[in-house]
């Protein structure tokens, strides 16, 4: 077994970039820039225009080190070998050589520079992608940074070191052309070419920027951004002498070139900002991070600032909980650890939305990130710049008002419209906010018992919130908390509704709520091993007290998970094992072992048929309920922390430990036949890897992800090469079975229906005669125009090696009377060869005119004698159609056309005649198949339905 029997590995949500600097560049053929952002073992290819994800790369062995383009391919370092893409999805050239992994490549005209982590400078040629030239560098003394090739400088790099080193290199004749003086004393991160000649920006882990004249060795301006180092450096080319640089806390700072200040800064990003590009000629900026987003801002603002115009990003911290929304299927929610809340959307990127950070005072945290969003000048240069200084060492890059990460929700969809719809949890809180999907916002409520706002009575501040649920008409939440207590509130308004047991529900941890349909009961579940079921509502009291119900489990209760239309409970145990509990008998109705860590999360099959668990042994089984067995189950790399089932049962969206997305796995049960058999829990479940961005099935078809890791780049190759053969189906899949003709319908089916098709398209008016070609020019009969030149060459001969022209107007009796044509003269040659391929091919590319036509003119009264023995041939291809089971509507066609033309001609000809037999025998024996098959269907059918139960 290699993999699991009804999940396979779809795509992966929610990957934007990571902390390699993306590459933008321009397409001629699409008339818009493009970036090219790294998300692991893959790369994203976004328009600038709309920012939409144009397409993915393929999934490469290893996590990519470099990213490089230009006008014709896109290169991909990955590990110590360099791969060459076409439209990304094309592995043109493959470069192999280096020994360390390789962390700067430069296309270089027709060449390419490549360095390794031992700096070791390697240029190919693009097209051989043959070795040109070789520099070894020693780390200790030059260890190789940054490059960039400046303009104008005929066969000349620059290289920055990380001693603070510049060194000029002529690739042409491999020599040093100049070593520069200036020691920075600082690792030179960025080598940016301005818009003058011969300046360079060179970028300094110390936060220093200066642009250096090499052709003086000149230091032309010197600035210093005290809030880290520059990760990034790009100009404006528009008209505008603006330079923007980035830095480590995530803020790109704007400075003016001819003033020498800061413009204005900008909090771009959560992260450190890795890429800034201005893009050519445009007031538009592209700026990524490691926080997995990519923004593009626009300065269009009245002082001169920039906005934001365009985005797309993901989880900045692995998922915690993940859950579909709506009966569509198409969107789910997912809370992160980095305190945010995202709708993904399954059908395309563009409809992913943030619903924000969850926030104490969302006013006051909006102010506070005002200060970093917009700063203008009017105050000042002076006065301004030191208020930068002063926020930079002051002020945290984290809002102060953000609260702890969502740990758990839950959503209805009931009142999306009128008010909140999703509640969450956060860690260590004992308040429960409110969100609204139809807003894309958090609410204002913050929910808490009055007993723990009173500081008088409860001395105890340590209770937080650990369990929820929504009632399904979308007006209650129902909480659960450290303390044993469980309360209900109104979501609409806030207001406290009900508590639940005198004085507490439970002595322990509430792990698990949950209610019905109908509102009628609410279960919950704690640490105590008791599950109590509760009525809903009491008339005319805000206190339940006293239980339905206690069930009494035998072990602590780590969740509840429950499907309200088939009113079942799944409860997981602290010793790994997971109860069924129905609501209406309020017993056990299953009990499945075969975890050996603790369950993460479970989730129902819409039709609850199924039921999907995971646990921290990084497994994730599948059991059937009505049989009670394991029916599949397959492990991960990394544990699974939640999980969900889409409403219509096509997808299994998961969240893993150390992953920022939300990988699907497609229900192969319901695309294709699945046996379902029951397996041993206890059995070892197959390694699988996680989605990736792209299908796996569709991009290369070579085996799981895990073999592809595993083989060297020739195999990789082969690998990708496969994937561009085109399948080519055989005729005749077997010889049992009839096959039918790919060929249209229309040019078969009206065969027999000519004559009234012709009346009733006759044209009212009479058709102008068409302009006829040269009579030495004669034409093929067919669909295509085209010339027979064949005909042409032996009515040039006449058959005698003698022109034509020098034998005059002599008629040769016998080509006369055997006026055959070219379908007739096929049929003659196969009278020896028996051999009806060819003019079986000739008569399916006409057209029914033509097959018409050429039936037609088999008849005695056209050819002569000599045309019996062609129609005894024709009779004979007919047979051999129907012995071999192809093309068997068309043979069906075609003998009724020449039944109805020459019907009488072949009973009055002993020799056709004889064949008739045969030719309801081989018609017989085909069309038995057919019938035997479609009666059985029908038989079938009618009994169903006259079947009562």
């Amino acid at each position: 077994m290699r993999g699991s029997h009804i999940f396979q590995p779809n795509r992966a949500l929610g990957y934007v970039s990571n902390h390699i600097p993306p590459n933008v560049r321009y397409i001629d053929q699409r008339r818009e820039n493009i970036v090219i952002t790294c998300v692991g073992r893959s790369f994203h290819v976004y328009g600038c225009n709309s920012f939409r994800l144009i397409r993915a790369g393929r999934i490469h062995p290893e996590n990519i080190t470099a990213l490089a383009a230009d006008g014709f391919l896109t290169y991909v370092a990955v590990g110590n070998q360099i791969y060459g893409w076409r439209s990304s999805v094309d592995l043109r050239k493959v470069y192999r050589g280096h020994e360390k992994p390789v962390h700067l490549l430069l296309p270089f005209a027709k060449h390419l520079i490549s360095v390794d982590e031992s700096s070791l400078l390697k240029i190919w040629v693009v097209s051989t992608q043959a070795l040109y030239l070789e520099i070894p560098f020693a780390n200790n003394r030059f260890q190789i940074s940054a490059l960039v090739h400046p303009a104008s400088y005929k066969n000349k790099i620059l290289l920055g070191s990380a001693q603070g080193g510049l060194q000029l290199w002529n690739l042409k004749t491999s020599k040093l052309v100049h070593k520069f003086k200036c020691d920075f004393k600082s690792k030179v991160l960025q080598l940016e070419q301005a818009p003058a000649i011969d300046v360079i920006a060179v970028g300094l882990h110390n936060g220093r920027i200066i642009l250096l004249n090499l052709k003086y060795e000149k230091v032309v301006m010197e600035v210093h951004q005290d809030w880290g180092p520059v990760t990034g450096i790009s100009f404006r080319t528009d008209g505008t002498s603006i330079m923007a640089s980035g830095s480590s806390n995530g803020q790109v700072v704007f400075w003016d070139l001819e003033e020498k200040a800061i413009v204005s800064t900008l909090m771009a990003h959560d992260d450190s900002v890795t890429g800034v590009h201005f893009l050519p000629n445009e007031p538009l900026l592209v700026t990524s991070s490691p926080d997995n987003s990519l923004k593009m801002w626009i300065f269009d603002l009245s002082d001169g600032g920039a906005r934001l115009l365009r985005i797309r990003e993901g989880h900045a911290a692995p998922p915690t909980c993940i859950r579909y929304h709506g009966a569509a299927g198409r969107h789910i929610l997912s809370s992160a650890e980095d305190s945010s809340l995202r709708i993904f959307n399954t059908v395309t990127e563009t409809l992913n939305a943030s619903m924000g950070k969850a926030s104490y005072n969302r006013k006051a945290s909006k102010k506070q990130k005002s200060k970093y969003f917009k700063c203008s000048m009017s105050c000042g240069r002076t006065v301004f710049l030191l208020f930068l200084i002063f926020i930079s060492f002051t002020e945290k890059s984290d809002d102060p008002f953000r609260m702890p990460q969502i740990n758990y929700f839950t959503s209805e969809t009931t009142r999306d419209k009128e008010w909140d719809s999703i509640a969450a949890l956060h860690q260590g809180l004992v308040q429960v906010t409110t969100w609204s999907f139809d807003k894309r916002r958090m609410g204002e409520l913050h929910l808490v018992p009055a007993a723990f706002q009173n500081k008088s009575e409860n001395k105890d501040f340590s209770v937080i919130a650990t369990c929820l649920c929504l009632s399904h008409c979308g007006n209650f939440v129902t909480i659960g908390y450290s303390s044993g207590h469980v309360e209900r509130f109104n979501i609409q308004s806030g207001i406290h509704r009900a508590s639940y047991g005198s004085p507490t529900a439970h002595k322990e941890y509430v792990r698990g709520l949950a209610s019905d349909n109908l509102n009628q009961f609410v279960v919950s579940g704690a640490a105590d091993g008791l599950l109590k079921f509760w009525h809903f509502k009491q008339a005319h009291k805000t206190s339940v007290k006293i239980p339905v119900d206690t069930v009494d489990v035998g072990e602590p209760i780590t969740l509840l998970r429950s499907h309200r239309e088939s009113a079942m409970v799944c409860a997981a145990l602290d010793d790994f094992t997971v109860l069924l509990v129905d609501l209406d008998t309020r017993a056990i109705v299953r009990r499945f072992q075969g975890h050996r860590g603790t369950i993460t999360d479970a989730c129902f099959s819409p039709d609850s048929r199924w039921l999907v668990t995971a646990g921290q042994d990084c497994t994730v089984k599948i059991w059937d309920i009505p049989s009670s067995y394991l029916i599949d189950h397959f492990r991960v790399t990394n544990m699974c922390t939640s999980l969900t089932m889409s409403p219509t049962g096509d997808f299994l969206a998961t969240a893993h430990v150390d992953y920022r997305g939300v990988n699907l796995w497609a229900n192969k049960s319901l695309f294709s036949h699945v046996t379902l058999r029951g397996l041993n829990p206890e059995a070892e479940a197959p390694l699988l890897d996680l989605p990736t961005t792209v299908c796996e099935e569709q991009q290369d078809g070579v085996g799981s992800q895990q073999e592809r890791s595993e083989m060297d780049v020739d195999e990789l190759e082969d690998a990708f090469e496969e994937i561009n053969l085109d399948y080519n189906s055989p005729p005749q899949l077997s010889s049992e079975l009839i096959t039918m003709s790919d060929l249209a319908a229309s040019r078969w089916q009206n065969l027999l229906n000519l004559d009234i098709i012709k009346k009733r398209n006759r044209p009212r008016q009479a058709p102008q005669k068409p302009e006829s070609a040269p009579f030495f020019l004669p034409t093929v009969a067919g669909l295509d125009f085209g010339f027979d030149l064949n005909a042409s060459n032996q009515s040039s001969t006449n058959g005698t090696g003698v022109p034509a022209r020098e034998q005059g107007r002599i008629i040769r009796t016998t080509e006369a009377v055997e006026n055959l044509t070219p379908f007739g003269k096929l049929l003659h040659d196969a009278i020896i060869t028996e051999a009806y391929g060819k003019a079986i091919a000739y008569l399916m590319n006409l057209g029914p005119t033509m097959v018409d036509l050429e039936i037609r003119s088999l008849t005695p009264l056209h050819g002569g004698s000599g045309s019996l023995p062609v129609m005894g041939t024709f009779m004979r291809m007919i047979i051999s159609m129907f012995e071999e089971r192809k093309e068997f509507e068309l043979a069906q066609s075609y003998l009724s056309v020449f039944l109805k033309q020459h019907g009488r001609a072949i009973v009055q000809n002993r020799e056709l005649s004889r064949l008739l037999p045969e030719l309801e025998k081989a018609q017989a024996s085909g069309w038995s198949v057919l019938e035997d098959k479609l009666l059985y269907g029908m038989g079938v059918v009618s009994n169903l339905r006259n079947y009562s139960a």
